[in-house]
């Protein structure tokens, strides 16, 4: 026989080794000397474990078990497949506590990374419900805009992160969990606030408005929204959080543009007056994300259960 022949792959071990119910069957035979008691113990019927053990048997090529009136007893080819069986079985207990200590540390925690929006209007009720479900699971929240949740689940830091922007992130996989809007918004002293007839994408575009910075997800969806329309003007303020560009739109400084989640309060007491818009799509999805090819897990599996998410 020359190196160059083809060798025959070995048989895999899963059809040479019996399961671990069989296994455990077999134990359960030395212990108890009857094969009655041992399928009471591993909670079969009888004929269920004659049926395995022969089985067995037939899988391994010798006989393990005397049958006779008086009980079972282990042949001496039965004895040693025995104790190598104990090894097994004390092996794959071993095994499953492990799997379970791993499976428990990931479960005490979870790291949350979620835009503003997400992170102020949305994610409270959400985590609320978590603590019912799990309440030994502590919960970190990183907040930051979009791309700053894209590069913590990318980077390891976070395990589930919640985004507005116009698309999942790259090397990031996510669902679609709710919708929502922007809206033109000014102070009830600001001409905009009397108009009789809706703004026009070119006068919305036009108009230097107070601003979330680049990289958050208001801010994608308005610039793609305008790129047709000549793009944004140089922004009149250009600010990291919403409660700053609010605040400053109240303040009557100028128009901004920001999620309706944000500005229920402010428009219910009339602090910000709702600016109608013709002619754009200003509508957006809202996502949970996650490092591409890990189907979140564990606490983030739960937390995404608990958004109502529409695909």
């Amino acid at each position: 026989m020359t190196g160059d022949e083809p060798q025959t792959p070995p048989t895999p071990l899963a059809h040479r080794v019996p399961d671990l119910g069989a296994l455990e069957l077999l134990l359960a035979v030395a212990r108890h000397g009857s094969l009655g008691r041992a399928a009471r113990d591993v909670g079969i019927t009888q004929p269920a474990a004659s049926s395995r053990v022969r089985s067995m048997e037939r899988q391994l090529g010798v006989t393990l078990l005397d049958r006779s009136p008086r009980g079972s007893r282990l042949t001496d080819a039965g004895a040693l497949v025995t104790d190598w069986a104990r090894r097994v079985v004390e092996a794959a207990e071993a095994f499953d506590a492990g799997t379970q200590a791993l499976r428990d540390r990931r479960d005490s925690r979870l790291r949350v990374a979620a835009s503003m929006t997400i992170a102020e209007y949305l994610l409270p009720g959400w985590l609320i419900a978590l603590r019912g479900e799990r309440p030994d699971t502590a919960v970190s929240l990183l907040v930051g805009n979009s791309a700053a949740v894209a590069r913590r689940l990318v980077t390891g830091e976070a395990d589930l992160g919640f985004v507005e922007g116009l698309s999942i992130p790259e090397g990031l996989d996510g669902t679609v969990i709710a919708h929502d809007r922007l809206v033109v918004t000014v102070a009830p002293t600001h001409p905009w606030a009397r108009r009789r007839t809706p703004l026009l994408p070119g006068e919305l575009a036009a108009t230097p408005l107070i601003l979330r910075e680049h990289g958050s997800g208001t801010r994608q969806v308005l610039d793609a929204a305008l790129a047709v329309h000549g793009g944004l003007a140089q922004p009149l303020l250009e600010l990291s959080s919403t409660t700053a560009v609010k605040g400053a739109a109240e303040s009557g400084a100028g128009p901004c543009v920001l999620s309706e989640l944000a500005l229920g309060e402010e428009l219910s007491s009339r602090r910000l007056v709702k600016v109608p818009v013709a002619g754009v799509r200003l509508r957006r999805q809202l996502r949970a994300v996650w490092p591409g090819g890990h189907r979140p897990t564990g606490p983030a599996r739960d937390l995404l259960s608990l958004t109502g998410r529409e695909s």
